[in-house]
């Protein structure tokens, strides 16, 4: 009896070691997530072009730290924001919903102020969270004419609501910190990386936000002015290869597309510019993004020099683009690449490194990836999709992500300089545009494998292509519904801000960013807003 219950404890102990070593060496074989939680850091920018991250866009300036990112980790060449405009954009990747599922119409109306999103989720299951810098993706910000512009784009009337884009110079060659706030907050984050995160026996989770390389205000233009001032130094002029820069071609103002050209007005782009001028604007800004590469490597070097960089997966990414007078336009707003393309990098412990990710993915994708590196069960109602299998070296439980990842991006927009609700979703070669309800407006149809410029549109040449794509798109929102739902709350929040005014809106409503033309006939243009009520 003892000899056999010797013998028994024996297996016993035999099959508990084999079991100890098939969980070790599993372990081993698993990517890093599934060993040790990773700290994450985000880094978000605003109004960066994602096309600068990669051939032929690296060639105009030079991004030292997001080629750094590059060799290190994956760049992926097909990202999308999910609205481009600053708030809306920012509430799809703080939600991980599309645009139509959080109702973020315009810059004003963005999540509400206790949304859960996944930096709570990821600070609940254990993570030492911190923000410095804009967030901007909760309701109630912005300027007044920003929301007022939104909610009156219905009406029959074509104001400049911007001033002219401009370049400044500022400075000299030793002239580095020329957004001093953006710097401000990068050092924050510096500092706490420095003498805080180093200390932490939890994993972090870090996100730095920055305005550049957004336009600058432009107080030239009047009392409510807009951001249409591109403001550099010589330091940071330097880092562009004037050689390199692309002077965009332009459609005649009675050939663009309707929407193109209300956009291409109200944004006060219609006149005259020289190629110059347009070389500037584009000089200017691609230096603004070299000033956005150095705070990302700030964050970079501090994590190296705490030796929290081996084990901390960073990834930087941009609310949107800039069209830098691409399609005779500056700013966002629009669905050409140069507005929607954003950049994406991703670098860490066990992400595939010196990799070009050529699927298709949107800002929405941020949410259920944090949440999958943070080890946390992936909700299902999310718009995103984990990137991590796109990214990891070593992918081990499949089952565990959201069944296949679509073939598509879905981006919409619905606020100031567009006079309909735009949708967009864009496959392997074509992006697909439509606007309003499907058919008062005509659709557009890229051919990016063709026609990266995306200068024809080819929506009459390929019919059963439009088809397919509308049928999709239809498949994912009702967007009639969606169109006719955005402008009700444009004339319900109009009429309850004109209320809100009493005898002081005829004063207000003037002087907002589109005074240079309101004042020319307030009449008229107090009329058109009553017909349209």
């Amino acid at each position: 009896m003892r000899g056999a219950g010797l013998l028994a404890l024996l297996r016993g102990l035999l099959l508990l070691l084999l079991l100890l070593v098939a969980v070790a060496h599993r372990a081993a074989q698993s990517p890093p997530r599934h060993s040790s939680r990773p700290n994450v850091v985000l880094v978000a920018c605003d109004s960066f072009d994602g096309r600068l991250t990669f051939y032929p866009g690296n060639q105009t300036v030079d991004l030292p730290f997001i080629n750094f990112m590059k060799r290190h980790g994956s760049v992926f060449l097909n990202a999308y924001t999910n609205s481009p405009i600053c708030c809306p954009s920012r509430a799809a990747m703080w939600s991980g919903l599309f645009t139509h599922l959080t109702e973020s119409w315009n810059n004003f109306k963005g999540l509400d102020p206790g949304y859960i999103t996944w930096m709570d989720l990821m600070q609940k299951h254990g993570y030492y969270t911190k923000k410095y810098g804009k967030l901007d993706y909760t309701s109630g910000h912005h300027s007044v004419s920003n929301r007022v512009e939104a909610w009156t784009r219905d009406v029959e009337f074509l104001l400049r609501q911007e001033g002219r884009p401009r370049v400044n110079l500022t400075g000299d060659r030793k002239h580095v910190r020329v957004m001093e706030a953006d710097w401000q907050v990068t050092d924050k984050a510096v500092t706490w990386i420095k003498e805080e995160a180093v200390n932490l026996t939890q994993p972090f989770a870090l996100y730095l936000g920055l305005n550049l390389p957004h336009p600058y205000p432009s107080p030239y233009t009047g009392e409510n002015f807009g951001s249409s001032t591109f403001l550099t130094s010589p330091y940071w002029l330097e880092k562009v290869h004037y050689e390199a820069i692309k002077i965009p071609t332009w459609s005649s103002l009675s050939e663009m597309h309707p929407v193109d050209y209300y956009s291409s007005y109200t944004k006060n782009c219609t006149g005259e510019f020289t190629k110059q001028e347009v070389r500037s604007i584009r000089a200017f800004y691609y230096a603004m993004c070299a000033e956005t590469d150095a705070m990302l490597g700030e964050i970079i070097s501090a994590l190296r020099d705490t030796e929290l960089l081996k084990k901390t997966i960073i990834i930087f990414t941009s609310d949107h683009g800039e069209l830098a007078m691409e399609h005779r336009q500056f700013y966002k707003m629009s669905m050409y690449e140069g507005s929607s393309h954003v950049p994406l990098l991703v670098m860490g412990p066990g992400i595939k490194e010196q990799q070009q990710v050529p699927a298709v993915v949107s800002l929405v994708d941020i949410y259920p990836t944090m949440l999958d590196l943070a080890r946390i069960p992936v909700l299902q109602n999310l718009s995103g999709y984990s990137l991590l299998p796109l990214l990891l070296e070593k992918v081990e439980d499949e089952e565990t992500h959201r069944g296949p990842r679509p073939s598509w991006v879905l981006s919409e927009f619905h606020g100031c300089n567009v006079n309909a609700s735009t949708y967009m979703l864009r496959t392997d070669q074509w992006k697909y545009i439509t606007y309003s309800d499907g058919i008062s407006v005509p659709p557009q149809l890229f051919d990016l494998s063709a026609d990266p410029d995306e200068l024809t549109n080819v929506a009459i040449k390929f019919p059963e292509t439009v088809h397919s794509l509308d049928k999709i798109l239809h498949s994912i929102v009702n967007y009639p519904r969606i169109s006719s739902s955005v402008q009700n709350y444009n004339k319900r929040e109009f009429i309850s801000w004109k209320q809100s005014l009493g005898q002081n809106y005829s004063n207000v409503i003037a002087n907002l960013r589109w005074h240079q033309d309101w004042l020319k006939d307030p009449k008229k243009y107090e009329n058109a807003i009553d017909r349209w009520l």
